[in-house]
């Protein structure tokens, strides 16, 4: 941190300027992290803006094989260098990753978009800007605790689950992609399943990794559905459904926004 600042100083005093920073407001609010931490009751995070340094980060062909690009460039662009990201909800992390793509590109990114009615593909523009934050509404079973429950509609059982840190998605993304390497691609992926027993934290008040994990793969599927549905309306983040037109047969609808690879290496 002192280096930064020596370097900032050093521009300012040359240049007359400086590196702008901002506020994130976290969606979360930091409800779900323990107390004691950094992001305890945590409603904002300051970022600084992205420099070329960023993105030297973004091009850097040995953080690209590691998987580890976005990470640095949020541990690069947090103002608080106490903060881990891969200690953010995924949600949070979402929220700050737009703002730092907004405050380095600006707000318009245009994307190729699939139409959900015929699938023409057309390029569509979006403003950043314009995505609404999704607060984190529903209680936690205790306070300061990421975790929440929901009764199943079928079985009647009641499911403790949390949601998702970065470093939980990334251990759940390796896990996925170390299956896939050991079957030679032809095993049924488990994105289903895997992403509920990462998010199961107990079934009816029994933690046994085990005994969840089967009950997950044997679970009715309108339970799962509902469970799923539950946990993807009421978890914190931001809100990446746009609107589209289809220019071939003209459907007019909300679709997810397509984040590819324009979004931080934009043309």
């Amino acid at each position: 941190m002192s280096d930064l600042i020596e370097k900032q100083d050093l521009v300012k005093e040359t240049f007359n300027w400086e590196i702008p920073i901002e506020s994130v407001p976290l969606p979360s609010q930091g409800k779900v992290y323990p107390p004691g931490t950094s992001l305890h009751n945590r409603e904002f995070i300051d970022i600084k803006s992205m420099t070329a340094r960023e993105e030297d980060i973004l091009m850097s062909s040995a953080l690209i094989k590691q998987g580890k690009v976005l990470s640095q460039l949020l541990s690069s662009c947090i103002v608080d260098k106490t903060i881990d990201p891969s200690d953010l909800l995924s949600g949070d992390r979402n929220a700050i990753m737009v703002s730092i793509r907004i405050t380095g590109y600006g707000a318009n990114y245009d994307a190729i978009t699939i139409c959900p009615k015929c699938s023409a593909k057309s390029t569509q523009s979006y403003n950043l800007g314009d995505l609404s934050i999704k607060r984190l509404e529903i209680q936690p079973v205790g306070e300061d605790q990421n975790v929440f429950q929901f009764k199943l509609p079928v079985t009647g059982k009641t499911v403790y689950f949390k949601f998702l840190s970065g470093k939980e998605e990334e251990e759940r993304s390796i896990s996925i992609s170390r299956m896939r390497r050991l079957t030679g691609g032809k095993s049924v992926d488990r994105d289903v399943t895997s992403r509920l027993e990462y998010q199961a934290v107990a079934i009816d008040g029994i933690e046994d990794r085990n005994a969840i994990s089967q009950f997950i793969s044997k679970m009715p599927a309108r339970d799962s559905r509902a469970l799923r549905k539950y946990i993807k309306d009421n978890e914190p983040g931001i809100d990446l459904s746009v609107d589209m037109k289809c220019p071939e047969c003209l459907k007019q609808g909300r679709v997810a926004l397509p984040i590819g690879a324009s979004f931080f290496w934009p043309e």
